[in-house]
């Protein structure tokens, strides 16, 4: 498989073990943590034309990671 960029641990680096932490110890943190590997994975799969989508959908789908990598960037700095 290809590599699938803006991995929670490639955008934070040094914080893995926080994040694993976080994600053990929160509920709410590990929903934003798999809604966010979610809609990544599905960026990367678009991206690949792996299953291909339109520029509005695309869109929409960056502006929900970006919301969600700022909420989960939130949580580590607290």
């Amino acid at each position: 498989m290809a590599h699938t960029p803006h991995e929670l641990a490639e955008d934070f680096p040094g914080e893995h073990e926080k994040i694993a932490k976080l994600s053990a110890e929160s509920a709410h943190f590990a929903k934003l943590a798999d809604e966010y590997h979610e809609v990544n994975r599905a960026i990367h799969r678009a991206e690949t034309d792996v299953e291909p989508t339109d520029d509005v959908h695309m869109i929409e789908m960056r502006k929900t990671r970006m919301r969600l990598k700022d909420e989960i960037a939130a949580l580590l700095r607290a």
